[in-house]
């Protein structure tokens, strides 16, 4: 009888350490999932809040674009406004026709715009990166700062109407580019195409 009571004490004391570990765990990934803090706006301290994702949330990454990402460190990070999983998108980017990826990527404190050609899908290009709170903005009567950062595919005829205040008005591009957005205020749209004889990535002329 002692013997079983021993044991049965011994199960409930690993339970309980199992439960206090999954507990330790949970708090972690909330606190990757969503930071708090303060930063300097002004001379003065601001709050702001910042939800990411992990890459888990988007299933339909390839296996070695998520692994890269994975490699990384990165989680995505949402916009204030993000009513569903954002910031990983698809749209032939390399040319007409490709399924290509482009992410945003919070790590160790910096976001990344990477960009995954289907023709290479674990390698990362990367195409511009700041610092996370760098980018913060207030967005409701609380003044609590959000993320503010937003990419998305963005078609021939998104960019033709984007670009019609220009004279003359370029012609359409041949395929996707990508939607580089500050939230409420400007967007800018990275293309990869032909610049002198070589295909690079560059930004396309927009409206003032």
């Amino acid at each position: 009888m002692q013997r079983a009571n021993k044991w049965t004490k011994g199960c409930v004391a690993l339970a309980l350490m199992a439960a206090s570990l999954m507990a330790a765990q949970q708090t972690d990934d909330a606190a990757a999932l969503t930071e708090r803090g303060t930063v300097m706006v002004g001379g003065q301290q601001a709050q702001y809040l910042i939800r990411r994702l992990p890459v888990e949330s988007f299933p339909d990454l390839p296996a070695a674009t998520a692994a890269e990402l994975h490699a990384r460190g990165c989680m995505i990070p949402q916009t204030y406004e993000a009513h569903r999983p954002e910031n990983v998108v698809h749209g032939s980017l390399e040319r007409a026709g490709t399924e290509d990826w482009a992410a945003l990527c919070a790590a160790k404190g910096t976001v990344t715009l990477l960009v995954f050609f289907a023709s290479a899908p674990g390698t990362a290009m990367e195409l511009a990166k700041a610092a996370e709170t760098e980018r913060l903005q207030a967005h409701d009567p609380s003044g609590v700062l959000g993320f503010n950062w937003g990419i998305d595919a963005a078609t021939p005829e998104d960019v033709h109407d984007a670009q019609a205040g220009l004279e003359p008005r370029p012609a359409r591009i041949g395929h996707d580019a990508l939607a580089d957005a500050v939230v409420e205020h400007r967007t800018i749209y990275h293309f990869y195409g032909h610049f002198h004889e070589k295909r690079v990535w560059t930004l396309l002329e927009m409206p003032q």
